[in-house]
């Protein structure tokens, strides 16, 4: 049986049905079927390019910060806004975006992301002022929450068995490798062409995606009545409070914790998300449906992921501003420092999958996290007269290797028992972690590094509480993460 499954409707429902002797005739084959059996390696190269540019665009933007603050008179805290505006929206759309695969279809979902992600790259390069970069950064925050849970439920649905744990492998592996080739690419493009390249190139990206997906995934079916299955408040006040959150925590470090204003919006934050809980519960159609949450691999993963892209994009983040304004690196020299992070990252996710397959999700997550833990501490002792081989190089190793087990385990654990009608609302909740990791990751680690007043110390304290939380999360991947060795889980159909 061909593992991608098409829905099928005959075209006179009214038909008299054929004869039993005459023996059924099989569906034309598609560009991504293959032998029974398997599913086409094809469909997983196709779908990984969009969900690429999705992880690429959160850390390419990190070398061209400064040239971006130069160019469109960002002042240096505030342009941590560059990049939590594109996660944010990401993040609190995504359950939306994952809701809409189910409901509308994943395919169209996936064009309809990829065409927004597309269109708002275009606007990024050409933006005028800060205010522009942050209302089109936002715009391809949205594309991205459409694209990202339709392809991943597609993948959910179209392969199974140890195909499935190599494809979810891959797919995890794309959040390390994808945010270290971001800063490598971001500094070749920003010292080359500028730091407007570094959104046109998703441009030809984006229209090549729409061109293939239009050609190789069949359409199909929506179900009926989908506009009133849509929480739209729900997710309005997820996405406020969200922005309200983060907001709260970078300007903590301005204001202080004890401060009315600074309490004021954590206390509007936590009335949003409440509301938000609360909305979502009276729903006929809620957002979350309270079944989800009852599925411990998916929530303890989604968690896991959280904390570990909060790290990842931190490291990032600080990273970047410590090698150009510490260590006087230029940007292109910046993007290379992180190419033998890129290289641990892309072993670590084939290690990943064999110590899956061996040992189990919750024994690869648990190694992971310490290898992070471990990395970023060797960072925390970094200063301006460490050379990049012995103090930064080996921090960068270990915590590369890290991601890469992590985010194969990660994705594994989450997406190994996952029902067919709740496939992309699955993949939504598991890159909401993701998205909300990225933002709350850069707020934090941009409010403990400039609160210092002297950045290298700023630098060193980040790093230290990127390694408390590593360790955190170590606890919560042994204590609530199965021991899930294959990503087996029912079949699923592809609409």
């Amino acid at each position: 049986m061909h593992k991608l499954r098409l829905s099928h409707r005959p075209n006179h429902p009214t038909a008299p049905a054929r004869p039993a002797r005459r023996a059924p005739t099989s569906p034309p084959p598609t560009a991504v079927e293959a032998a029974p059996g398997r599913a086409s390696w094809l469909l997983l190269a196709l779908l990984c390019v969009p969900q690429f540019m999705v992880i690429l665009d959160i850390t390419i933007i990190n070398v061209a910060l400064p040239s971006i603050g130069r160019g469109l008179g960002f002042s240096g805290p505030d342009l941590q806004w560059a990049i939590s505006a594109y996660v944010l929206m990401t993040g609190g759309l995504m359950l939306l975006g994952g809701r809409c695969a189910d409901l509308i279809g994943r395919r169209t979902v996936l064009l309809a992301g990829v065409s927004i992600f597309t269109a708002a790259s275009l606007a990024s390069g050409l933006a005028p002022s800060a205010a522009a970069l942050v209302l089109s950064r936002a715009a391809q925050g949205l594309g991205a929450a459409l694209l990202s849970p339709a392809a991943l439920s597609i993948i959910t649905a179209s392969y199974e068995g140890q195909q499935r744990n190599t494809a979810l492998a891959v797919w995890g592996a794309l959040a390390g490798g994808g945010a270290a080739i971001g800063v490598l690419l971001g500094g070749v493009l920003t010292s080359a062409l500028g730091w407007r390249s570094i959104f046109f190139v998703n441009v030809p990206v984006g229209a090549a995606t729409i061109l293939l997906a239009v050609r190789m995934l069949p359409p199909g079916s929506r179900t009926v009545g989908w506009r009133r299955q849509l929480d739209l408040p729900g997710a309005l006040t997820l996405v406020a409070g969200l922005v309200m959150l983060v907001y709260a925590i970078r300007q903590s470090s301005s204001w202080g914790l004890a401060d009315a204003r600074t309490i004021s919006l954590f206390g509007g934050a936590g009335a949003l998300l409440i509301a938000f809980a609360v909305v979502d519960r009276r729903s006929p159609r809620p957002l979350v449906p309270p079944a989800i949450w009852r599925n411990r691999s998916l929530v303890s993963a989604s968690a896991l992921m959280l904390g570990v892209t909060a790290i990842l994009v931190g490291t990032f983040f600080l990273g970047s501003l410590f090698l150009q304004r510490v260590q006087h690196t230029s940007p292109i020299t910046t993007g290379l420092d992180f190419l033998p992070l890129v290289v641990v990252t892309g072993a670590a996710s084939h290690v990943g999958r064999e110590l899956i397959s061996r040992f189990g999700a919750r024994i690869t997550a648990i190694l992971g996290t310490g290898l992070i833990a471990a990395g970023n501490l060797l960072l925390s002792g970094a200063d301006a007269t460490s050379s990049y081989l012995g103090g930064v190089l080996p921090g960068f190793a270990l915590i590369g290797f890290g991601i890469g087990l992590a985010f194969a385990a990660i994705t594994v654990a989450a997406m190994s028992a996952v029902r067919e009608q709740e496939a992309g609302l699955a993949s939504g909740v598991l890159t909401t972690g993701h998205e909300l990791g990225a933002a709350i990751g850069a707020a934090l680690v941009s409010s403990i590094a400039f609160s210092s007043g002297d950045f290298v110390t700023g630098y060193g304290h980040g790093a230290l509480a990127a390694a408390a939380i590593a360790a955190v999360v170590a606890l919560i991947a042994a204590t609530a993460i199965p021991s899930t060795r294959r990503a087996d889980g029912p079949q699923l159909a592809f609409h």
